[in-house]
């Protein structure tokens, strides 16, 4: 992963983080907590998790840490072995033998009176369970990218306003004090204005060969599968399908729709273009050139926006800052990344936000600003609609190294303009019998 995290190891050892591609520690203060037996029963949050694979077991703990203010009763996962493991957790953070645990989501909300559902799932499942969670009125913490195409994504902003539900992606920068300094400088003209801006994301990963497997007794494989392709078990880089899926495009765009949901998101936040888009986009891929692989190893993209502003996204090995973004104004630039601030001079980091001028909204902890929200039905620091826009640009820039050329985007209408087969490839058929 990004040479500027922190482990996965690391980050089980801290039930209070919150992660998103990349495990990120934070401190939850103890009053924030409760203890057992503070919290009335008709104010705790019934919540399930649904997919306890590494990030799923993260955010649970994370959720766990709210106890008794959240109340996991149940689990759901298609490996019964990342179920077992994640019931554990929870009947040992309860104290009792009580949660549930499922294999097949539609049992689980058919089931169980939820007030919350957090979710990480691969991206290509995260619009059906993501929609059918807010037909039945439930708040969800969703995992980045919002989804796996831009028309799924648009079901699920759809979904969650037809609905009335509260939404958190997990794209927790935005509740980090680096990131949220840096746009505010940004935002308050401290490099002045800014016409160019990068964003770097991980490198990809090179090919892989095809080993078939005799599928788990504990995996249902095709529930795994779901509403993508049909193809055998087999072996995608570590022994199954878990945590490389992402580098198959029928589950994920590789690291630049893994990633685009954090440092793109945050170029947007910076620049005030959390409910915009692009107007161009143009960019090259490189890709495997052999093993079943194929999302792009390397790729170079440039997005031009209406006022004429160009924003570039490429691996980390092509932007001279590397990891996170890098904003361009004619008084200098700001770069952020995970654990680091920079600018042109010093001196633009010691400038004070004053009265009067932009404040961006505040979180201090990415899980505990959704559970606020839940209460009080405000909107949370990483809506959905805020997180469509983000990932959009990821999926943009994958139908532009697809297609090879250059295309033109209207981001009220999200079509393509005078390209119908560019505006194919913003959706994707599902595998009988899933549907949105």
């Amino acid at each position: 992963m990004a040479k500027d995290g922190v482990t996965r190891r690391v980050f089980m050892k801290n039930a209070a983080a919150m992660v998103s591609a990349l495990s990120f520690p934070y401190i939850v203060r103890s009053s924030a907590l409760g203890k057992a037996g503070t919290v009335a029963p008709s104010n705790r949050l019934t919540m399930a998790q649904i997919g306890c694979g590494s990030m799923g077991t993260g955010d649970l703990q994370s959720f766990l840490a709210f106890s008794p203010w959240v109340q996991v009763v149940a689990v759901c996962d298609v490996d019964d072995a990342n179920s077992m493991a994640a019931k554990r957790l929870v009947d040992e953070r309860n104290g009792t033998a009580d949660c549930r645990m499922y294999r097949d989501y539609r049992e689980l909300l058919s089931r169980e009176s939820l007030n919350i559902v957090s979710h990480a799932l691969p991206d290509h499942w995260h619009s059906i369970i993501s929609v059918a969670c807010a037909r039945k009125r439930i708040d969800i913490y969703g995992q980045k990218p919002l989804a796996r195409t831009i028309g799924q994504g648009r079901a699920i902003c759809d979904a969650v306003h037809r609905y009335g539900v509260i939404w958190q992606t997990g794209s927790w920068q935005r509740s980090v004090g680096n990131f949220h300094q840096a746009c505010e400088l940004v935002r308050n003209g401290r490099i002045g204005k800014v016409n160019f801006v990068e964003v770097g994301l991980p490198n990809g990963s090179s090919g892989h060969n095809v080993r078939l497997l005799e599928t788990p007794k504990t995996l249902d494989w095709q529930m795994w599968l779901g509403p993508a392709p049909w193809r055998p078990y087999q072996d995608f880089g570590q022994g199954g399908p878990h945590f490389q899926w992402r580098w198959l495009m029928d589950y994920s765009g590789g690291q630049l729709t893994d990633w685009a949901g954090h440092h793109v998101d945050i170029a947007h936040w910076g620049l005030g273009l959390d409910y915009s888009g692009p107007v161009e986009i143009e960019g090259k891929g490189e890709y495997p050139a052999e093993g079943i692989y194929d999302v792009p190893m390397a790729y170079d993209i440039t997005c031009t926006y209406s006022t004429g502003l160009k924003m570039r996204v490429a691996n980390e090995a092509k932007v001279p800052h590397g990891m996170g973004a890098c904003w361009y104004g004619d008084a200098g630039w700001i770069h952020v990344t995970r654990g680091g601030l920079s600018a042109s001079d010093p001196k633009i980091l010691r400038e004070k936000i004053g009265p009067g001028e932009i404040r961006l909204e505040k979180s201090e902890h990415h899980i505990k600003n959704f559970l606020d929200c839940v209460k009080t039905r405000q909107t949370t620091i990483t809506p959905a609609e805020v997180a469509h826009r983000s990932i959009s640009v990821g999926l943009l820039s994958e139908i532009a190294m697809q297609t090879e050329r250059k295309l033109k985007w209207d981001p009220d209408k999200e079509r393509f303009i005078g390209d119908e087969a560019a505006n194919r490839l913003l959706d994707r058929p599902n595998r009988a019998p899933w549907h949105l």
